[in-house]
């Protein structure tokens, strides 16, 4: 079982101020883009840039491709069983209008034929439709028709939010400050997460 898995929006703006989102990903508190209130932060161990590693939540893959401002690809490194990559793609629509195509392709192995259709692919698709009103309300300063988490996508992030939930015992240590070396080796295995 392939997935090929396609989001785009129609946004009313030029190339560049489109790609100039895309450009924000993991800039903490500066990315347009990624709706990192609602759901896991994307964070790197570095700037954007091929080679960068990192994801979001139990999400991991590494900057396979970039041309700033106008297409970014990430291969998948996890979850087990995840083989392909995502990409965004700034696509000239006419005079002042751009498409933000999201693709996502892979071939699920093992558990990950499973957890695909069930669990990652109700989530991955209700993160996107947010990153791409999130894209809108940057350059319209609204969205026409926002995204509506479906009755699964609420049970499902539920489920998810109770199994994270911290264990009764000693608090986690703060997230290392960006740019310092325990961040990036933290990213790099996937063991740090932003506090909620």
């Amino acid at each position: 079982m392939g997935v090929h898995n396609v989001h785009e929006r129609l946004l009313v703006a030029p190339q560049d101020e489109v790609g100039a989102l895309v450009d924000t990903l993991a800039d903490g508190d500066d990315d347009r883009l990624w709706p990192g209130r609602a759901w896991a932060p994307m964070v790197f161990d570095r700037p954007l840039a091929v080679g960068a590693v990192g994801g979001h939540g139990p999400v991991r893959y590494t900057v396979s491709g970039y041309a700033p401002g106008r297409w970014i690809r990430f291969a998948f490194t996890g979850p087990r069983g995840f083989h392909g990559f995502h990409e965004l793609a700034v696509l000239p629509a006419g005079p002042e209008r751009t498409v933000l195509h999201h693709t996502l392709t892979m071939s699920p192995r093992g558990l990950a034929r499973l957890t695909w259709p069930l669990l990652w692919g109700p989530l991955h698709d209700a993160l996107l439709e947010d990153a791409l009103d999130r894209a809108e309300l940057a350059c319209s300063g609204a969205v026409s028709r926002p995204a509506r988490w479906s009755p699964y996508v609420r049970l499902l992030r539920a489920l998810v939010r109770r199994t994270l939930r911290p264990r009764r015992g000693p608090t986690a240590a703060p997230a290392p400050a960006a740019g310092d070396p325990a961040r990036a080796e933290a990213v790099r295995r996937g063991a740090w997460r932003a506090a909620r």
